[in-house]
């Protein structure tokens, strides 16, 4: 038990310095918090407090960031002035996000139902933050990121990934999308669909190995698309459980061929 012992001790001291994941995610919430005052109940009176209220989250970054060893040889500063100087325009791809969930759900009544309870919406959110990070060079965080999105709604989305404009998840539990994944604008995905790898031989970390998603392209649930070289071209539409491994033309539509029994269950008389 002494070796035992010993070995974990070793490994004490060889860990990061690192803020406690509650604390990372926290910070990504007050953001959206902040940039959403339809999840709280508000209380900011004046535009003074907002500007003082992102310039007190901008320091918390900054904090975080010096606080993390694996973030040592970042510009903790320039990092955090950044990412903040990109909120405006990661505030306009979530509100395209809200919108194609309001536009494309008919049981979505209106924006604050979609921010406040849709987890699709929750979970891009989170990832266009980490994502932004992603971009700034930092790393773990943004990961941390996006597995806290994927704890509390069960939509997995790599940090990396490449993702335009106005993407619809609808429902989305079980939805991943891997690293190298490129989708555009105005996708729709629905839960269960994998956006996935050919192979996960770790000598392919460096290569492109996930689909990329034209625009306009709707992936009902199930689906499965896998492969760096697969291209859903535009305004295509893959039906539900269906598994591709190759590329497929714009406009172009894929279903799944059941091959569905019926029995006649009725008791005898």
């Amino acid at each position: 038990m002494n070796n035992f012992y010993e070995h974990i001790y070793q490994k004490q001291l060889e860990v990061f310095e690192m803020p406690s994941n509650k604390k990372i995610s926290g910070w990504a919430v007050g953001i959206l918090d902040l940039l959403f005052p339809e999840r709280n109940a508000g209380g900011i009176k004046s535009v003074a407090e907002v500007e003082l209220a992102f310039q007190q989250a901008e320091i918390e970054l900054e904090q975080l960031l010096s606080k993390s060893k694996a973030c040592e040889v970042c510009n903790h500063f320039r990092v955090a002035h950044d990412f903040f100087q990109s909120l405006p325009k990661l505030y306009e791809l979530m509100c395209s996000d809200a919108d194609a969930l309001i536009a494309g759900d008919p049981a979505a009544k209106n924006q604050r139902e979609v921010i406040r309870t849709y987890p699709g919406f929750f979970a891009i959110s989170i990832f266009r933050i980490a994502n932004k990070l992603h971009q700034l060079g930092v790393p773990l965080i943004p990961r941390i990121l996006t597995e806290h999105a994927h704890s509390k709604t069960g939509i997995d989305i790599h940090p990396a990934a490449a993702i335009g404009h106005h993407l619809y998840i609808d429902h989305g539990t079980g939805l991943v999308v891997g690293e190298t994944s490129v989708i555009g604008n105005y996708v729709k995905l629905y839960q269960g669909v994998t956006l996935g790898a050919l192979s996960v031989d770790k000598i392919l970390s460096d290569v492109k190995r996930h689909p990329t998603i034209g625009d306009h392209t709707i992936i009902y649930s199930g689906a499965t698309i896998l492969g760096g070289e697969t291209v859903i071209g535009h305004h295509s539409v893959i039906g539900g459980n269906v598994w591709l491994t190759n590329s497929v033309e714009p406009y172009t539509t894929v279903y799944h061929q059941a091959n569905a029994k019926f029995i006649d269950s009725k008791p005898l008389i």
